[in-house]
């Protein structure tokens, strides 16, 4: 977890928050049997607390997801690609600038099948995190990115992209070289790539930064990765005008994985091992193939031109909602 701006390690799994969930509901019921011996009416009390309770439990729940996505032992890309694809063979350069290793990129065979993967990468070490810029591409790495995938439609290869950044890089040089152009740019030209496209939310998706790389046909998301438009911190420094509240704000933006797939912004989700992927990455990256191994041969065998409607269909309903009559 995150305090006071440096990592500190619980015990996997954080067990301290379920089990003071599970003491105060253990008192509630006490209080309950209590009041009925003793012929109490104190119903509305007991569920004013027992709503404020619920409330507690969803804003721990959804600050779970957000430690165990930013958890230092979690499993990067590059731990995926190795375990999932063979041979894999990164190419670097978007051909304008220079290479970013926050995005890396390349070919690789699924079960004999040719692939191109791009994917956010985080660094282990300082020394790493550092060249890798904690994961935040700058506008070159979009646009490896673009060329990529540009390549892959050219040779109808399949795409498949991992997520994991807490956003774009916010820096100086990133904008004067066109960071929102260069992410722009994707969105629009991943909605109209004429090849199957699936992604995978691994960590964290922040933002335009995960956008970026996160336009396809289908979407999952592992099972403690969060997808949002902005950090919790973000949100409750500038919404709640207090940084020190941000786990009420991951709870208020909805960025679990249950959440999303409830609105449907992600296909499905994929299912972890009890305390999180960094407790078994076999286990998590062998139910990261079952899933690319099913779509693709599923959406291979799809007309390209069907494809990309159908990709423009779900992005446009992302977001829509009716508003319900008063009676």
């Amino acid at each position: 977890m995150v305090r006071d701006g440096m990592w500190t390690r619980r015990p996997r799994g954080f067990p301290g928050r379920p089990r003071m969930q599970k003491s105060l509901e253990k008192k509630l019921e006490e209080l309950k049997e209590l009041a009925q011996k003793q012929g109490i009416d104190v119903q509305e009390e007991l569920s004013q607390i027992e709503a404020k309770i619920r409330a507690a439990s969803k804003t721990e729940q959804a600050w779970r997801r957000v430690e165990l996505a930013r958890h230092p032992d979690r499993p990067y890309s590059l731990d995926y690609i190795t375990r999932i694809f063979d041979n894999f063979i990164e190419l670097h350069g978007d051909r304008y600038f220079a290479d970013d290793p926050a995005i890396v990129g390349g070919l690789g065979f699924l079960n004999g099948m040719p692939v191109t993967i791009i994917a956010n990468q985080k660094g282990r070490t300082l020394k790493e995190n550092m060249r890798r810029n904690h994961g935040m591409a700058n506008p070159e790495g979009y646009r490896k990115a673009l060329r990529l995938a540009k390549q892959a439609e050219k040779f109808r290869r399949p795409i498949v992209t991992f997520v994991d950044t807490s956003g774009a890089y916010p820096g100086l040089g990133a904008e004067e070289r066109g960071i929102g152009e260069a992410i722009a740019r994707n969105l629009m030209e991943l909605s109209q790539l004429k090849t199957p496209i699936i992604c995978v939310i691994i960590g964290e998706g922040g933002s335009g930064g995960a956008l970026g790389i996160c336009v396809g046909d289908k979407i999952y998301m592992l099972e403690n990765a969060i997808y949002s438009v902005i950090s919790p911190e973000g949100c409750a420094s500038i919404l709640l005008r207090d940084a020190s509240r941000a786990r009420d704000a991951a709870a208020m933006l909805r960025i679990t994985s249950a959440d999303l797939l409830e609105f449907k912004i992600v296909n499905g989700v994929i299912p972890e091992p009890p305390g999180g992927a960094h407790t078994d990455v076999d286990a998590t990256a062998r139910a990261i193939k079952e899933v690319l191994v099913r779509d693709l041969s599923d959406l291979c065998q799809r007309n390209p031109a069907v494809l990309v409607r159908y990709r423009n269909q779900k992005i446009r309903k992302i977001g829509h909602w009716h508003e319900g009559s008063d009676e």
